[in-house]
């Protein structure tokens, strides 16, 4: 199965730039699911998950803006969260949903509490794959240490070496399911070769700006919907004693950890799809 891609124009301070999102059509009854992807990632990363939660509902992976099929911002000082969260609010719309349940991992889920804490905000469910409301610097820093790379391949394999080291932290995944990877986040090169699915300005943010400790307790302990937390248990940007705290503090979330993964848990396995089926076929 392959999803429907579909584009959405998003109004920014430069003018309107499209945003992908790929489709996988559900049965009607259920909230549509919206699956939002890490820092250097794409909608087709929930290319597993979707597929199976299709069975029950209708599942949207967007692009965000600068990734995968979307448009590059003109700008790259736009490249931030104030930007990602009209556009998604723009993709909620269009989609006619006055309700939609939200899995997001690492940026994706950073995004989903940003808004999951606005009055009148339209989250049933929150699922947060392997990020919370503290960030250390270290994390940072290491994500600071590839985000906005622009490496040439030469060829899939290649490329899929690549994914191989810089997504380790997502668990132990199949030959198929690291091929499948190699094939998404990447675009040929006009020149020959392969290149990442990305815009290498995203990483303006990490350029302009002093890393240091990530800190939005009070934005979480708004949060008053069903939330829960997947994390890895090497991760080293969700910390075990922050989960531990989120499921005393805001939504007082549910907590699984996913053995033998650091950041993030791919979310491709059967027993991890589980776990978010699981919390999302409740109620």
């Amino acid at each position: 199965m392959t999803p429907d891609t579909r584009f959405v124009s998003c109004l920014g301070a430069k003018g309107f730039h499209r945003m992908a999102w790929h489709v996988w059509p559900g049965p009607a009854g259920r909230p549509p699911l919206v699956c939002v992807h890490g820092l250097t990632r794409n909608g087709r990363d929930f290319d597993m998950l979707a597929a199976a939660l299709s069975r029950s509902r209708t599942v949207i992976c967007p692009d965000i803006v600068g990734r995968g099929d979307s448009d590059r911002l003109r700008d790259p000082a736009e490249y931030g969260y104030p930007r990602y969260m009209a556009d998604t609010a723009t993709l909620i719309a269009r989609l006619g949903a006055e309700r939609v349940d939200w899995v997001g991992t690492s940026m994706g889920g950073f995004l989903g509490m940003l808004l999951a804490a606005l009055p009148g905000q339209p989250i049933r469910r929150l699922v947060l794959n392997d990020v919370g409301p503290f960030i250390p610097q270290a994390a940072l820093e290491q994500i600071g240490t590839y985000v906005g790379r622009d490496p040439h391949f030469p060829d899939l394999a290649a490329a899929e070496a690549y994914q191989r080291t810089v997504a380790a932290g997502f668990g132990r995944l199949t030959d198929a399911e690291w091929a499948h990877m190699a094939r998404h986040m990447t675009r040929p090169d006009p020149a020959g070769g392969l290149r990442l699915a990305y815009d290498p300005g995203i990483a303006h943010p990490f350029r302009t700006q002093p890393v240091k400790d990530v800190d939005i307790w009070p934005v979480y302990d708004r949060i008053r919907v069903p939330t829960l937390v997947l994390r890895g248990a090497e991760s080293g940007l969700l910390l075990a004693e922050t989960a531990a705290q989120m499921t005393e503090r805001g939504p007082k979330a549910e907590l699984r950890t996913i053995p033998a993964c650091a950041h993030a848990p791919a979310l491709m396995a059967a027993d991890q799809i589980a776990l978010v089926a699981e919390f999302l076929d409740r109620d």
